[in-house]
């Protein structure tokens, strides 16, 4: 079995080292949830800097410490600057997180999602559906030939998502986070489930786009799984925290926001979880 207390070591390690160094994680994400993404990686100690063209995508994996790329809203360019990015962050050997929002809708993102296969992303987040419709387009266990995603929401529970998360974890020698009620987050070998969160974040917009953004900024600290399991531990506190000081989703958001900020490195390691071996 995991040595429990060494993963809280290994989170308390890297919330400081990021507190401390304040490093860059750069985005190319959805243009919906793009200051919310900002103000969480800010919020946790990171630095960012969110860009659109191929030149740009290209200079932030070169000069940045991690890199979030998600594909929910697309425009014709990100056909030329997601794979350049992607290519240059795994021929340089630097983190990476994908999240595969909205997977199955429309041909350029389906096109894009097949692509990023070879460039073994270090963090995939997604919610259960969007994780086993991109282990399916990838071939891999646990995958649906089909996606069931409904826009952005998921149609399937988190444990439905396990062998689909372990395959791609698997595939890519990283680490998975599923996104739920309970969320689930795998190195292929270990499951962790972490609890928390609040129902106010499916009243926002870009909770789990924040959270992948999240988990880039920990990866420049830390192995994929810590920085996964960290991220979702901070979310998990936060929402909890902000969700008893608030009654209404848009006083929630700036709430969360402080509480990312105000969490403490051992309140974040003392967040419930369980691990489980494979």
């Amino acid at each position: 079995m995991p040595d429990k207390e060494n993963l809280k070591k290994q989170i308390i390690q890297a919330v400081e080292k990021v507190k401390e160094t304040n490093p860059m994680a750069g985005s190319i994400t959805n243009t919906v949830t793009i200051n919310f993404v900002a103000n969480t990686q800010l919020a946790v100690g990171g630095s960012a800097a969110m860009v659109y063209m191929p030149d740009e995508g290209e200079l932030i994996a070169k000069s940045g410490g991690a890199t979030y790329i998600n594909v929910g809203t697309l425009f014709p360019i990100y056909e030329q600057t997601l794979p350049l990015t992607a290519k240059s962050l795994h021929d340089m050997g630097k983190p990476w997180v994908l999240d595969p929002v909205a997977i199955g809708i429309g041909s350029l993102r389906t096109d894009l999602l097949r692509k990023f296969k070879e460039f073994k992303p270090s963090v995939i987040r997604g919610n259960p559906s969007e994780i086993i419709a991109l282990a399916g387009l990838w071939g891999l266990d646990g995958g649906a030939g089909e996606s069931r995603v409904r826009g952005v929401d998921s149609t399937d529970s988190v444990n439905a998502a396990k062998a689909a998360a372990v395959s791609l974890a698997k595939y890519t020698g990283g680490a998975v986070a599923v996104s739920g009620e309970t969320d689930l987050v795998t190195d292929g070998s270990i499951i962790a489930y972490s609890y928390g969160g609040s129902h106010f974040m499916e009243k926002i917009t870009g909770a789990g786009c924040a959270l992948g953004g999240v988990i880039a900024v920990y990866a420049t600290a830390a192995s994929p799984f810590i920085a996964a399991l960290t991220g979702t531990a901070v979310f998990n506190l936060a929402g909890s925290r902000a969700e008893a000081k608030t009654d209404a989703p848009g006083s929630f958001q700036t709430q969360f926001i402080d509480e990312l900020y105000k969490a403490a490195a051992d309140e974040i390691a003392d967040n419930q979880f369980d691990i489980i071996e494979i």
